[in-house]
């Protein structure tokens, strides 16, 4: 399996589904009159981070583990989304934005250096596989999965194979 085949397709199959559970919260919210704002700023527990932004930070770790392990600029995107719609096309863009990387910007990649910012004043540089496989993965899978926690903690309905991408 080729570096890019283990690596895009993981991003873009996490990020159609989470476009798929905004959908459903959004009917969700409307079955049940809730406020769509009281649900985007919902958390599993008070000192974590509310729904809106675990759905910026997945975004957030696909785009920048592509452009960082490829050596290529790394776009700013402002967290602005205040609605379902919002984050639904910050999501297509990040599609977008994945889709447009070629198998050929990977080779080599699994290999290659890759310093990123760990804090403020601090970076680490590990190899491309490393970055991938114990960096961006793990933490855009957790951003991913607590955002589905949410949604099921607030009644949402939504299983195991809307995450996965399979409803």
């Amino acid at each position: 399996m080729s570096f890019y085949d283990a690596t895009v397709p993981a991003y873009l199959q996490i990020l159609n589904s989470l476009s798929g559970l905004l959908t459903k919260a959004e009917v969700h919210c409307e079955a049940k009159k809730i406020q769509p704002d009281v649900l985007l700023a919902a958390r599993l527990y008070p000192d974590m981070l509310p729904l809106s932004k675990q759905i910026q930070l997945a975004t957030d770790f696909a785009v920048r583990g592509c452009a960082r392990v490829t050596h290529s600029e790394v776009p700013s995107t402002p967290d602005t989304e205040k609605t379902f719609e919002e984050l639904r096309q910050r999501l297509a863009r990040t599609v977008d934005y994945v889709k447009a990387f070629k198998p050929e910007q990977f080779e080599g990649a699994d290999t290659r250096d890759v310093t990123f910012p760990m804090g403020p004043d601090k970076t680490m540089t590990l190899k491309g596989q490393q970055f991938i496989s114990n960096f961006s993965l793990p933490q855009f899978y957790f951003h991913a999965a607590i955002a589905h926690g949410i949604l099921r903690h607030n009644g949402v309905e939504v299983g195991k194979r809307d995450y996965m991408g399979a409803n």
